[in-house]
């Protein structure tokens, strides 16, 4: 992937920055791997905003990613490098030997016609995946499982990798992209290779509207706001917040705790992420 720039030919478009898609092989989709996304705008059940700044955006529908692999022996040719509107990295389409369609995510280095599979029987090369145990020292794998045949929760953003650092026992200790060090179960399922486009994070949206095609609705500064509506609101001219800046409800803004560790995680961390 590369990044091209826009000839501005208006004030939002100097400094913008675009993918030139040039790894893209296909424009349509998979229609059997389709489902439709139905918009919230950021509310729940009951019609309330529990998560703010949401809403509008392009439509879109999503695409059904294989995050577990579990055709074991069975080998997939690449066809298509696919975009996903729901994911920074892209995906590809691949065709299984007994004739299935799935789609995974894209690492580097993995070309339309390429071949790839999955089980203990594996060899070490880009796109396989099998289980943590059975790959080397020092390697630099995606999409990794957490527990045993639930598919794959860790590293699946544009550009990430994990690498393996030790095994001992029934854990397998991996260095995540955070820095952070972690044991997973070795019987655990992970892909080999590091995950493309990692241009991505070099990207320049350039103005407001490509955020509103995202979905992302403007973010208001409680500073400009009146007392009833935002503690930082109110005063004559220009004011700070008066004290520790604090969130529209009250609480610490800065430094404060509002997540609960989850206690049964923490003995796996190794190293934390936070030094």
């Amino acid at each position: 992937m590369g990044i091209k720039k826009i000839n501005p030919t208006s004030p939002g478009q100097r400094g913008m920055t675009k993918s030139d898609f040039a790894e893209i092989t296909a424009s349509k989709p998979e229609k059997s791997l389709l489902k439709p996304i139905k918009k919230t705008a950021g509310r729940n059940n009951t019609g309330r905003i529990t998560c703010r700044h949401k809403g509008g955006g392009v439509k879109k529908a999503y695409r059904v990613i294989d995050f577990k692999r579990e055709k074991f022996g069975v080998p997939a040719v690449v066809k298509t490098i696919e975009y996903d509107p729901n994911r920074n990295v892209r995906i590809s389409l691949v065709f299984y030997a007994d004739g299935e369609k799935r789609y995974i995510l894209t690492p580097q280095n993995l070309n339309v016609g390429d071949t790839i599979i999955s089980g203990p029987n594996a060899d070490i090369i880009t796109g396989n995946a099998l289980p943590l145990e059975l790959i080397p020292l020092g390697t630099m794998v995606h999409n990794i499982e957490m527990i045993p045949g639930r598919g794959a929760k860790l590293v699946r953003t544009a550009g990430a990798a994990a690498q393996l650092m030790a095994k001992e026992g029934n854990y397998v200790t991996i260095k995540l992209p955070s820095s952070e060090m972690r044991m997973i179960r070795k019987e655990c399922l992970a892909t080999v290779g590091v995950l493309g486009n990692a241009e991505q994070k070099n990207m320049k949206i350039g103005k407001a509207g490509r955020k509103r095609y995202m979905g992302i609705r403007p973010t208001v500064r409680g500073v400009t706001m009146n007392p009833c509506d935002h503690p930082h609101g109110g005063g004559e001219g220009k004011t700070g917040p008066g004290g520790h800046p604090k969130t529209p409800w009250g609480k610490p803004a800065l430094g404060y705790k509002t997540r609960k560790s989850n206690k049964h995680s923490d003995k796996y961390i190794v190293r934390g992420r936070k030094r």
